[in-house]
């Protein structure tokens, strides 16, 4: 197995992590991470990119993407324009086709890590479409012909927020791993990588009430890694001293809470404590 991913000194992993990765990465298969967001399913292509050396190309899937445009897009209306009003030749298609995120990587002149970001959000048959292109790592343009074959196998890493359950066919191609929210002392180390000076009495207090409200039943959004570290920010440059988090009522709760209705049922319970 090639060099071990080991995380970068931006992104904390756990060794459940670090070993998927690796293990994508040798037998050339795509990784299909899941986890709640906040857990670093994005961040991890960015990661792993880094630590290879390697150019990260980003495919962001929309719901109206189509598979196609991954390896290739033959600009038809730039065409019709040109032989309307242009003085160019038009007969070369070959001319107004441009390749995608994974044709590029295909026939780039290095290695490169392809995130395909939050595949679940595109239509039921977008993962089948795929499923030829991933295995062979090669696609034939139908308008030239032109055949298009990767030289350096990319490292795929895919993100889905399980908005759609994937077909079986693509998740037996696929190395899986479902992200954990990351326990208090991954939390800290992370913590520690945004904030390397932050007082021990203050991180430690955050850490405890952060964990309180998570726990706290029936939240629609429970606050997560960013908002964590946005929160300990604002705490910092307020001055608040540790202590007065131990209380029922936190500073800048709106910090960690984006839902109106999970505000008001923390504040509500934090008034009837108080």
């Amino acid at each position: 197995m090639e060099g071990k991913f080991e995380g970068t000194g931006d992104y904390i992993a756990s060794k459940a992590l670090r070993s998927a990765v690796d293990v994508a990465v040798a037998i050339q298969r795509p990784l299909l991470v899941k986890g709640e967001p906040g857990t670093g399913k994005t961040l991890l292509a960015e990661a792993v990119a880094a630590s290879m050396k390697a150019p990260l190309i980003r495919w962001q899937v929309r719901s109206t993407t189509r598979a196609v445009e991954g390896l290739y897009h033959y600009d038809t209306v730039r065409r019709l324009h040109d032989s309307r009003f242009g003085d160019r030749e038009v007969t070369d298609i070959a001319a107004y086709i441009d390749l995608g995120s994974l044709g590029r990587a295909f026939e780039a002149q290095e290695r490169h890590v392809v995130l395909i970001d939050e595949i679940d959000k595109a239509d039921l048959e977008f993962p089948n479409d795929l499923l030829h292109e991933l295995d062979v790592m090669s696609f034939t343009i139908p308008e030239t012909g032109r055949v298009v074959a990767a030289r350096h196998r990319p490292v795929v890493i895919i993100t889905s927020n399980n908005e759609k359950e994937l077909p079986d066919a693509f998740l037996r191609r696929c190395v899986f791993h479902w992200i954990d929210f990351p326990d208090r002392e991954l939390m800290s180390d992370i913590v520690q990588v945004h904030h390397p000076d932050i007082e021990r009495e203050l991180l430690a207090g955050a850490l405890e009430a952060f964990y309180r409200l998570r726990s706290t039943a029936g939240l629609r959004k429970p606050p997560s890694t960013s908002e964590l570290v946005d929160w300990i920010s604002a705490l910092r440059h307020s001055g608040i001293p540790a202590e007065q988090l131990l209380g029922a009522k936190l500073p800048f709760l709106g910090t960690l809470l984006k839902k109106e209705q999970d505000l008001a049922a923390i504040e509500g319970e934090g008034r009837r404590r108080g």
